[in-house]
């Protein structure tokens, strides 16, 4: 189930708030500026398709989201406890465009430093969320990382993360499998 725990960057061991339904966690982002939706698929997706099939079956959406933000590229990521390379980056970045992801299948936490407060996002199957460009934040795929995401990007090069060089990472709860 997706949720989001909001913490005081001083008292990361205990959330302010809590919330596991998509209509209080959406309206609760969008005042950060960060999207939180929810996709479905317009056909089944079978177990070890192809980045072809997958993006074929989100085909619309993505085309939407491309338009109306002017991204250009997009992408499959898929990580497995077996491949974990791209599992998360459990240090605290940046990058200078909009991070957009949806998960197709697994989970993932993002953790979005934004003023005084951490947002951690808790992101499971048909959820995207859109981080937005400079949000300083760290992503975290867990211990047996696995995850299927779709990810566009306004550029050819992809997203470059940048370090911010906080600790604050080392700080938060991990995700736990």
């Amino acid at each position: 189930m997706s949720s989001l725990s909001v913490y005081h960057v001083s008292s990361p061991e205990i959330p302010n708030k809590v919330l596991t339904h998509f209509e209080d966690i959406a309206p609760t982002l969008a005042e950060q500026g960060v999207r939180f939706d929810r996709w479905e698929a317009a056909a089944n997706i079978q177990p070890g398709a192809s980045e072809e099939e997958i993006i074929a079956a989100y085909q619309a959406r993505i085309d939407g989201v491309m338009t109306e933000r002017g991204y250009v590229a997009v992408d499959v990521v898929s990580v497995s406890c077996d491949h974990p390379e791209q599992a998360g980056v459990l240090d605290e970045y940046r990058h200078s465009q909009d991070e957009v992801r949806f998960f197709v299948a697994g989970r993932g936490l993002f953790n979005l430093h934004i003023g005084d407060y951490v947002y951690a996002v808790l992101c499971e199957r048909n959820d995207l969320i859109t981080v937005p460009a400079g949000t300083a934040h760290w992503f975290d795929g867990g211990e047996r990382p696995y995850f299927v995401s779709i990810r566009l990007s306004g550029g050819s090069q992809g997203l470059v993360a940048e370090l911010t060089g906080d600790d604050i990472a080392r700080r938060f709860p991990r995700l736990e499998d």
